[in-house]
């Protein structure tokens, strides 16, 4: 008697082995160390290496990417603390891997009529900033070796050197690492940091000036992963005579009798402890702070 049912049976059994399989991958891993957070992020020690438990696909969060420390040059401009860019990204599955996406912020449209939505989103490019080949699959949760994506030049560094006419430099991986010393989770956000080398050949006096040896740069490279917060954030329109910085996207969804360039204000999101009061103090009050390393004095 013929089973036909065989070939699917196989089929059935070759995906469990697979999936069993591609669930060992973190159980391999020796000596991890677990971090507890927005994701959830392991590192380890023997290879050097973050891996990330993503859980979230296609939900947009924040990413900012700064230098811890600096090059020291005025002249070039990469100081101590220096904040990049402050983009919206999301996990999007691909096949067998994870792409980081940025949508496009610059054009958009406001509407809930959904092909409207989508035409604009296809017209306009969109950017991947990253492919995380999935080391893991498991429970709808993907585990993705992220080291790669924190060992990259994100700052810019290279491109600045060389626009100043200050060398030329490439990242040297062989002496460049993850730096734990800041890279820790919370349940609102991730943070990681990373120790990045460059190596290269200086010219003139900037970078010879400064640094203890002009072949090798070495700084460290913050990135960071945030929640969005909720939406009950109120936008107040931009007027050029109220000396405010604003922030703008072209509006597709616009009637055609309105602009179709909108404007902001960027603004601290105050509001009222006490709603019925004419005058109140905040709910969260707006707090700076001083670098510790600034002098008593001051």
């Amino acid at each position: 008697m013929i089973d036909y049912l065989k070939p699917t049976k196989l089929f059935l059994a070759f995906l469990l082995i697979c999936n069993f399989i591609n669930a060992q991958f973190l159980e391999k891993q020796k000596n991890l160390k677990s971090f507890t957070g927005f994701f959830n992020f392991y590192y380890s020690d023997e290879q050097d290496k973050i891996y990330v438990e993503v859980d979230k696909l296609d939900t947009e969060f924040l990413y900012v990417h700064s230098l811890k420390t600096g090059l020291g040059s005025n002249d070039i401009g990469l100081d101590r603390g220096q904040i990049g860019d402050a983009v919206i990204v999301k996990f999007q599955k691909a096949g067998n891997k994870l792409l980081l996406v940025q949508p496009n912020q610059r054009y958009r449209a406001i509407t809930e009529n959904i092909p409207e939505k989508k035409s604009v989103e296809e017209a306009f490019a969109r950017s991947v900033l990253f492919g995380f080949p999935i080391k893991e699959e498991k429970l709808g949760k993907y585990i993705i070796d992220i080291t790669p994506f924190l060992l990259q030049d994100t700052h810019g560094v290279i491109d600045k050197i060389k626009i100043k006419e200050s060398g030329s430099y490439h990242v040297d991986l062989s002496r460049s690492s993850i730096h734990l010393e800041h890279t820790k989770g919370f349940p609102k956000n991730v943070e990681f940091e990373a120790l990045i080398t460059y190596k290269g050949e200086p010219k003139g006096e900037r970078i010879q000036s400064i640094a203890p040896n002009s072949k090798y740069l070495t700084v460290i490279q913050h990135h960071s992963f945030v929640a969005l917060p909720d939406d009950g954030y109120k936008k107040r329109e931009f007027d050029p005579r109220c000396g405010a910085i604003s922030i703008s996207y072209m509006d597709y969804a616009t009637p055609i009798y309105e602009p179709i360039l909108k404007q902001y204000v960027t603004r601290h999101r105050l509001e009222k402890k006490y709603p019925d009061q004419e005058v109140s103090e905040a709910k969260e009050p707006i707090i700076y702070y001083l670098d510790p390393g600034t002098p008593e004095p001051i």
